[in-house]
């Protein structure tokens, strides 16, 4: 793999409690597992895409906190070209608090920090980045006008962005007229193009009106029901691989790493899910953002398990 994938997003510090159920409003939980990891969309992507075997360079701004320096090694670890990661001063990095309870489902709650200071300037100061590589890979813990700024970029050099629209957050939608592949979950998707999706059928239906409003390919998760892909061929459901979910955490950023550099490598659309697929089917049975997210070897050894 000659060209990069360029992952421009944020990085967090996540300090998870996991327990045998999720607690109600005003009600504590007091046997709870604690654990320090290290997550955010744009990292957990990058270091999904770099075990995967992709060539990766993450574009990421962190703040002045003690925890930087593991954070870095451990990007580097999994493969990732950290030289264009902005170290601020007087800033902490991204912060997520989470709770996982039962069935891996989740509640979080993330305070920016230094991915506000990923600004348009900053991604107009890595252009040539973006002109040489083969994939734009980005997300929306960033704020919405640096991802607009890197859209123009992306478009006016001709390099092919995959967005992955997660979080949800209000957007000029005429923007995905920029995007080659945009991936969105139920909820994400739902937000998008105002259909509510709740199943397979819905899903293909939003999927085309996700490219109705732009987008050259949609990509719709569903969890444990699969992906729904929408292209100009038509709209096909992949199904999910069936595995026992401890932790979901990190398992659609895990996907969409899985997915780009499955693509860059030149492995057709289909293929590409099913890679990812089997990426998201290992990541979920772990705990942790990064820490759950496999190696190549493992995603490969999956497959043919069940393929």
């Amino acid at each position: 793999m000659s060209k990069p994938i360029v992952v421009i997003g944020s990085s967090n510090i996540d300090f998870i409690m996991k327990m045998d159920h999720l607690p109600a409003r005003d009600e504590t939980v007091t046997d709870a597992v604690f654990m320090q990891t290290f997550g955010g969309k744009g990292a957990n992507q990058a270091v999904a895409a770099g075990r995967a075997g992709g060539n990766v360079i993450l574009v990421n701004c962190v703040g002045d906190d003690p925890y930087v320096e593991r954070m870095l090694a451990g990007f580097r670890e999994s493969g990732i070209n950290t030289d264009y990661i902005i170290r601020e001063t007087g800033i902490s990095s991204g912060t997520a608090l989470v709770m996982i309870g039962e069935g891996g489902h989740n509640y979080l709650s993330v305070s920016p920090g230094a991915n506000g200071l990923l600004t348009p300037e900053r991604v107009e100061a890595v252009r040539d980045l973006i002109a040489g590589a083969a994939y734009v890979l980005m997300q929306f813990e960033i704020p919405p006008a640096t991802i607009a700024r890197a859209l123009d970029i992306a478009a006016e050099v001709g390099t092919p962005v995959v967005w992955n629209y997660a979080p949800a957050n209000p957007f000029d939608i005429t923007q995905l007229k920029k995007v080659n592949i945009v991936v969105a979950n139920e909820v994400e998707a739902t937000a998008l193009t105002g259909i509510p999706v709740t199943d397979v059928a819905t899903a293909q239906t939003a999927a085309q009106k996700l490219r109705e409003l732009g987008a050259q390919t949609a990509i719709i998760t569903l969890g444990e029901t699969g992906s729904v892909v929408a292209t100009a061929d038509g709209v096909q459901h992949i199904p999910a691989f069936p595995v026992a979910a401890l932790d979901t955490t990190a398992a659609g950023d895990t996907y969409c790493g899985c997915l780009v550099v499955a693509l860059a490598e030149g492995q057709s659309l289909v293929e590409a899910v099913r890679f990812a697929s089997a990426g998201g089917a290992l990541c979920v049975q772990r705990m942790g953002a990064q820490p759950s997210i496999p190696w190549r070897v493992e995603i490969e050894m999956f497959l043919q398990k069940r393929l």
